[in-house]
């Protein structure tokens, strides 16, 4: 609902309300003087009201004439209806959120610090596209670092990481604590390869290729959750090595 435009007009519909009942008050202190008839562009501005009136509570605009009241009588309470009305419209965004569910709120400096604190000084002069990529060139390094592995791309090394298969000369493997044999512990491994390898294609690529991003704070501090994730899974996770295969006899 559009509450400034529900303001607008209940507000210069107030007005001419308040018009006509200085005018019918004037006549009523003078006993010559004639009552003045309701203006077209009140009447039609009425109606406006009524309907904006019945949107934020029904029934309240339908202010019905009763035939043993005055015009006084009635467009006062008119135009209590409609103030009823404005108050509802000028304070609809703000109860709105006051009544809104109390949600979680995440706070940067408790992300992995493999991702925060490369990320933090960028952050904190509005250049988030640079920050979001110091996190990524961090949490990837690191992956290097652990696997000690510097001859592919991050992503190819993510889905060469938590692959499932047996680790083999030259390619270890991170994994997972837990039950190696049950179906949960398989899924979190396949899972972590697309998500780690998907954070660097769709998050570290266009940091690092387009010239400007048009991240809201809000989306880059949602791809800076995405490469925490990706760093605590690094940390927890164990390397495999492969076997040494057994000399011949």
């Amino acid at each position: 609902m559009d509450h400034a435009f529900a303001v607008r007009k209940l507000t210069e519909f107030l007005d001419l309300v308040g018009g006509y009942l200085f005018e019918v008050d004037l006549a009523t202190s003078d006993e010559g003087r004639q009552l003045p008839a309701w203006p077209q562009q009140l009447v039609v501005q009425e109606a406006v009201a009524r309907q904006i009136a019945n949107a934020y509570s029904p029934g309240l605009g339908d202010v019905e004439r009763d035939d043993m009241e005055n015009d006084a009588t009635y467009w006062h309470r008119v135009r209590t209806a409609a103030a009823q009305a404005l108050g509802m419209a000028s304070s609809a965004e703000e109860i709105a959120a006051f009544l809104r569910p109390t949600s979680p709120a995440i706070a940067a400096d408790c992300l992995h610090p493999w991702a925060w604190e490369p990320a933090a000084p960028l952050w904190a002069a509005e250049a988030r596209q640079d920050a979001v990529l110091a996190a990524a060139r961090t949490v990837n390094r690191r992956l290097q670092q652990k696997l000690g592995r510097h001859d592919i791309g991050e992503t190819d090394l993510c889905m060469q990481a938590f692959d499932l298969k047996a680790a083999q000369p030259g390619k270890p493997r991170l994994r997972f604590p837990g039950n190696r044999t049950t179906a949960t512990w398989r899924a979190r491994q396949d899972g972590a390869k697309y998500f780690t390898a998907g954070a660097f294609l769709a998050i570290r690529n266009v940091a690092a290729h387009e010239e400007a991003v048009d991240w809201s704070r809000q989306d880059a501090l949602e791809h800076l959750a995405a490469l925490s994730i990706v760093a605590r899974w690094i940390e927890e996770c164990t390397i495999e090595q492969a076997q040494p295969s057994e000399p011949p006899q």
